[in-house]
């Protein structure tokens, strides 16, 4: 659960290289061999009231990173909410593929995307004198 006021660190958690690129690969017919090269350039995250926000990989958060888990914003990537609610975030990684072959060359993009529902609360305190 997020709160409102606080920042949200934003970062893609990929499992392996191969989710992230520099990816490589080639394959031959006769010929001609045709090469792929694809990497992420941007990760969009639409926050789920509008907002957008644009960055690369992201700082994963840890306790260390943010001083033993105070409000601290991310280095690299990050968002905070002005209102509580139940928010569905969309997270997309932007591709380049860069191609090549039989003389021929060019860029296609290519967006690949998740999402999740994220809830924010407001923190309420009481201060009770005795």
């Amino acid at each position: 659960m997020g709160l409102v006021g606080w920042n949200v660190w934003l970062w893609a958690a990929p499992s392996s290289q191969l989710q992230w690129g520099p990816v490589t690969d080639s394959i031959s017919e006769g010929d001609v061999t045709v090469t792929l090269t694809a990497n992420v350039v941007r990760m969009r995250w639409e926050m789920g009231n509008g907002d957008d926000v644009v960055c690369g990989a992201g700082t994963p958060w840890s306790s260390v990173r943010s001083r033993g888990g105070h409000n601290v914003a991310s280095p690299t990537c990050g968002y905070v909410y002005e209102e509580d609610g139940i928010y569905t975030v969309s997270g997309t990684s932007e591709w380049e593929v860069d191609w090549s072959g039989g003389g021929w060359s060019g860029t296609l993009p290519l967006s690949l995307s998740r999402e999740v529902e994220v809830i924010v609360g407001e923190l309420q305190s009481v201060n009770v004198n005795p």
